[in-house]
């Protein structure tokens, strides 16, 4: 039987969502909401330029879930209430007019404040790196954050379900756990961040448990047809250099235990945009292949995912299923479009990180595909 071979262009589904292709914006900070956390016509027309462009998901930058302690950011979008909810509603319908999916990251920044003082964590342990984002300050120190109690473990908890609902309300496809670069959920994952003797702390099950916990609070909040994704990571963005303590086989036990919640994706974050530095173990497997053989659900690749030879590679052996794409999209909203005509994309250049000139770029590319009936 002749082999068909899988290409980033393909339709697919998750949880029974069909996807125009495997082609998915990746969360990517953009500081551009309101004092507030009120998302903006600028980010309605940033978001709207990926669907228009044609990819097929669109995960959103990371959105704070509760007013406690889980803002990470100045002018970072917040979902926790309804002003916050009727911002990214219009969000939501700007990409729904091209029939991409979109999914809103749910995000506790936990011991990586840029904003408080007041931090939790699962220990009291000061981050490694500086405060970095706020480019009117000079880096420093983060503070120690407080060890979380049970009523913390019960406001973050109830936070992410008031979250997802009002995402739900606000018209999203799903939600994404945000488990990865360093925040919350990872900083409970990661063994030196996290020195609790009590269930939250020790072996893999019991540093993954308070992330398991919360997917199945969501789960069984929302309707069944609502995507809840979790995104994972070994580096964080307060330190590049860090990979799970031994491994491929680290790796492997992760994967078995959230094998048990059955998430109805993974996406398998690159902090820095390389795969191969960040996923690739000396052994020759990579935490997606791993994540593949263990998992019923889709498998997102992240990482340099623009050259598409590495990301049919990795859908074609059996690696992934989608890939998602950060700094590309950037410079290219039309990414999908150009790249399927054979056409030139426009290069990342690193002027396009401020915010202001993204979204610019961006409201620009959704009227140049309006011009030329492309959605």
């Amino acid at each position: 039987m002749e082999t068909i071979s899988k290409t980033i262009f393909d339709p697919t589904k998750i949880r029974g969502r069909k996807l125009a292709n495997r082609l998915v914006v990746a969360p990517m900070t953009r500081v551009s909401a309101t004092a507030a956390g009120v998302p903006t016509q600028e980010m309605a027309d940033y978001y709207e330029a990926f669907a228009a462009g044609g990819f097929g998901m669109i995960i959103t930058e990371g959105t704070y879930t509760d007013e406690l302690s889980s803002k990470a950011n100045h002018n970072q979008p917040g979902i926790t209430n309804m002003e916050q909810m009727s911002g990214w509603k219009h969000v939501v319908t700007a990409a729904h007019r091209h029939h991409a999916l979109i999914i809103n990251q749910l995000m506790h920044g936990g011991a990586l404040s840029e904003v408080s003082e007041e931090t939790i964590g699962p220990s009291a342990v000061r981050p490694a790196g500086l405060r970095s984002t706020d480019f009117s300050v000079p880096p420093s120190p983060f503070p120690t954050p407080r060890a979380m109690d049970p009523a913390d473990f019960e406001n973050v908890k109830a936070g992410y379900v008031n979250a997802a609902l009002l995402a739900h309300q606000a018209g999203f496809d799903g939600v994404e756990l945000h488990a990865a670069n360093g925040y919350l959920f990872d900083q409970f994952i990661t063994p030196h961040t996290n020195l609790r003797t009590d269930r939250y702390g020790g072996s893999e099950r019991n540093r993954l448990r308070f992330l398991m916990e919360v997917y199945e609070a969501v789960k069984v909040a929302l309707p069944d047809d609502f995507i809840v994704g979790i995104r994972v990571s070994e580096s964080k963005v307060n330190d590049l250099a860090y990979r799970w303590p031994g491994g491929s086989e680290t790796a492997r036990r992760i994967f078995e235990i959230l094998a048990e919640i059955d998430p109805d994706y993974v996406h398998i974050a690159a902090e820095g945009g390389r795969w191969e530095r960040e996923c690739l173990y000396p052994d020759g497997f990579s935490s997606n292949s791993i994540a593949k053989s263990i998992l019923r659900s889709p498998v997102i690749a992240n990482g340099g995912m623009h050259d598409v030879a590495l990301a049919e590679k990795l859908l074609n052996n059996n690696a992934a299923d989608l890939v998602s794409i950060g700094r590309a999209a950037i410079a290219s909203p039309n990414w999908p479009r150009l790249t399927a005509a054979g056409e030139p994309v426009v290069p990342f250049f690193k002027e396009l990180i401020k915010p202001s000139l993204t979204l610019a770029h961006a409201r620009r590319v959704r009227e140049q595909s309006n011009e030329s009936a492309l959605c």
